[in-house]
């Protein structure tokens, strides 16, 4: 890992100075008629487009922690700066972000104009709630710095969920909150997906169980019978840590310690990557649930970046579904989404899932907005392209798989009948994935009014796709 630099004046004159050098690139490609796509080293979306031999945006200045102030608790990072080097940055001081993505690679920019989410959203909201300003490179080509009181409120508040067609961000200023060195988790089982909706609202208004603070709420659905809450809270000692980065599962070990003893413990920094290891549980696709493979994979390489690469390699290369037809198998509709619906649609919304799609392990995770703002003058919600409703407990269900599908079944079957059970329930679908919405309904969802007015301030020109045009036309 690269070494990261902090309160460094120079760092801050190097930034102003790859400002003006960004805008000059973005001004000839412009004026070239290229599209415009960042030259990243990494991703997590899963909306694989076919390769392109156009120039791309240079923004690799932009990967750096500026500066922490310990006294204010907020730092100042680069757009495209990966959380894992966040959290280098930050838990030196003690400290963290307020929510911390599960995936070692997301970047700051990414959980910003996309969505991120992760086990402290109960209490802390979505990524973009503890953002107090942005540096932006929007699609006219002009850097603004927008901020809930000055004159880009709307885009302060416009720019979450718009996936980097409105401008990209240079620069952001965070809060942070304080941590203890260690996690302590308790594994909670329940038998009936209603029971445990419950528990998430109970435990999500108290932010305590069994008189014991509650700093953390995730769960794990492995069937309609088997779910489990996982209750973490932080503590300044433990009896011992469990090691998930090497032959021990995160995920396997939660039915383990679920009910028995005093739970598990991990340092702070291990709770944090307790998912990338295994990319959840999706490392068991190259085999990494074999303890032979598990031995012989290396440490370094258990990285969800890694695995993403592979999948991104077989999605070019259409190896899975050659071997498929080889081997006469059905062929499959890869599902990879995650959904948000209110807390009291939850076992509605697994009953759904389990009889249509049959997928498991399926991830569950609470989140409330944060923000206590009132929404703009003509909008309803305050973050208007992502409209979730303020002092409403949301539970995301996260599943990522193959499902078969069946002789004369539609395109994207089973991903549109989840699109379709969302709306029913009225919640909402991350856009990382794949979406198949029609023009019509996928604007009414994401505010294509609100969306449109702020487009035409930002990007009057179009020189950046729309959100459409991104998200669904994968383009």
């Amino acid at each position: 890992m690269r070494v990261i630099r902090q309160h460094s004046e120079q760092d801050f004159a190097d930034h102003v100075e790859a400002v003006q050098r960004l805008k000059r690139d973005y001004a000839r490609l412009s004026a070239a008629g290229a599209p415009v796509r960042l030259a990243k080293p990494t991703s997590n979306l899963f909306r694989f487009r076919e390769p392109a031999d156009t120039a791309r945006l240079d923004v690799s200045a932009f990967t750096s922690v500026l500066s922490v102030d310990p006294a204010e608790r907020v730092a100042e990072v680069g757009g495209m700066t990966t959380y894992e080097d966040l959290v280098a940055a930050t838990l030196p001081h003690g400290l963290m972000p307020l929510v911390v993505p599960q995936l070692r690679t997301i970047t700051l920019g990414g959980a910003v104009t996309g969505l991120g989410i992760e086990s402290s959203s109960f209490r802390n909201g979505l990524p973009h709630e503890s953002v107090q300003e942005i540096e932006i490179l929007t699609g006219a080509g002009e850097t603004v710095v927008a901020r809930r009181d000055n004159e880009h409120r709307e885009l302060f508040y416009g720019f979450p969920n718009s996936y980097g067609t409105l401008g990209y961000s240079l620069r952001l200023r965070i809060e942070l909150e304080p941590v203890k060195p260690y996690v302590h988790l308790r594994h909670l089982r329940f038998g009936d997906a209603k029971e445990a909706m419950d528990a998430f609202g109970r435990i999500c208004a108290d932010a305590e169980h069994d008189g014991q603070k509650v700093d953390f709420v995730d769960g794990v659905v492995f069937g309609p019978d088997e779910l489990y809450l996982t209750l973490a809270t932080f503590v300044d000692r433990a009896p011992w840590t469990s090691d998930y980065t090497g032959t021990d599962i995160y995920y396997t070990s939660i039915p383990r310690y679920a009910g028995t003893g005093p739970g598990d413990y991990l340092t702070t920094h291990d709770y944090l990557w307790r998912w990338d290891t295994d990319w959840f549980w999706c490392s068991g696709a190259f085999g990494l649930r074999n303890p032979t493979v598990r031995r012989l994979w290396p440490r370094s390489l258990k990285r969800s970046d890694v695995y993403r690469r592979l999948v991104a390699l077989d999605r070019r290369t259409d190896f899975s579904r050659l071997l498929n037809l080889y081997r006469g198998r059905p062929q499959q509709e890869p599902v990879i989404q995650d959904i948000e619906v209110g807390v009291e649609r939850g076992a509605e919304f697994l009953d759904f899932f389990h009889s249509e799609i049959g997928m498991s392990p399926v991830w569950m995770c609470p989140l409330r907005l944060r923000e206590t703002a009132r929404p703009a003058e003509g909008q309803s919600h305050v973050w208007p392209l992502y409209p979730l409703e303020q002092d409403r407990l949301y539970i995301n269900f996260g599943f990522w798989g193959m499902v078969p599908m069946r002789p004369g079944q539609r395109r994207a079957h089973h991903n549109r009948l989840v699109e379709e059970e969302v709306a029913r329930l009225g919640g909402h679908k991350s856009l990382y994935s794949d979406a198949f919405y029609a023009e019509d309904e996928f604007w009414r969802l994401y505010n294509g009014e609100g969306y449109r007015r702020l487009k035409h301030a930002y990007d009057p020109e179009g020189r950046l796709l729309d959100l459409y045009a991104k998200c669904v036309g994968n383009r």
